[in-house]
């Protein structure tokens, strides 16, 4: 394979682009340190972050495999490698099966529950980038498909699927829900002209309502999250830090603008991060 064209196949797995990582990757560990109560360890640290890589890598292969004969109506997906045909479907679909075959491989090394819960995953991956062809709530798709890791993470562990699981689950699908509307705003007058859908559709004139109505029960869910695990000082700081970065998002999209809603989209990472960060803080310090 020559440089160019391993150029263009890390655009088609977003390579280039770690936001979609990163936005997994951080329930996903917040997961395994809630169901550890601390440092998991580092052999299961390594399989589910390498595990988040090329899931959602092939999340975006088999996304654009999907969005192929679209893409090139829409202004920001015009330039994608399928799109142009620096990358054929075949190889296309070749790559997303290798994606998917090396993440067996990595859940092969948990349990076999953990191998069972993998069906679900594939499942979810592959179905999102269908569903805004027949639903207005492709976003849940897709926050179901980045939250199911957390059960995952609780079942590598051995560890009982308990509320406070639950909990993180349903405010990792609230959360990319809120986030992934601020996304789909950026190409909403494109998907309006080609027949998409999307939660940005669906919210009209409503949107900043929505997305601030998602982010607030998200918010709470983590404050009941808090509460439940017994986390101490450093994950409240962290949960006031998310509410202030929430605040700036809508500071960002109070006109909509197309690369304010994506400004406000990428500011998530900080969130994940945050909250992170505190809650390995609460089992690393105590106070």
């Amino acid at each position: 394979m020559n440089t160019n064209a391993l150029h263009y196949y890390i655009k088609l797995t977003r390579l280039d682009r770690p936001i979609g990582i990163y936005l997994l990757l951080w329930p996903t560990l917040s997961a395994l340190w809630l169901a550890a109560e601390g440092f998991p360890g580092l052999p299961m640290v390594l399989i589910f972050t390498l595990g988040v890589i090329l899931m959602r890598s092939a999340g975006c292969v088999i996304n654009d495999f999907a969005d192929r004969k679209i893409d090139g109506q829409v202004k920001r997906t015009v330039a994608r490698p399928l799109v142009s045909g620096l990358v054929s479907s075949r190889a296309a679909l070749w790559l997303f099966f290798s994606l998917l075959l090396l993440s067996f491989g990595l859940v092969l090394l948990t349990n076999a529950n953990t191998v069972g819960m993998s069906v679900v995953a594939l499942l979810l991956a592959s179905a999102y980038p269908f569903m805004k062809r027949y639903t207005y709530l492709p976003q849940v798709a897709l926050g179901a498909a980045f939250a199911w890791a957390i059960p995952m993470a609780y079942t590598a562990l051995a560890v009982p699927l308990s509320d406070i699981a639950w909990l993180l689950f349903s405010a990792t699908v609230l959360w990319t829900v809120a986030y992934d509307t601020l996304y789909a705003m950026v190409d909403r007058d494109d998907d309006l002209k080609i027949g998409m859908r999307s939660t940005a559709i669906l919210f009209g004139d409503a949107d900043r309502l929505m997305v601030g109505l998602i982010q607030l029960l998200t918010w709470i869910t983590w404050l009941i999250i808090g509460f439940k695990a017994n986390l101490g000082l450093f994950w409240w700081l962290g949960l006031a830090v998310s509410a202030g970065l929430f605040a700036y998002q809508h500071w960002l999209i109070r006109t909509r603008d197309r690369s304010a809603c994506f400004a406000a989209f990428l500011n998530n990472h900080w969130i994940g991060m945050v909250l992170f960060v505190g809650l390995a803080l609460n089992y690393l310090v105590v106070i």
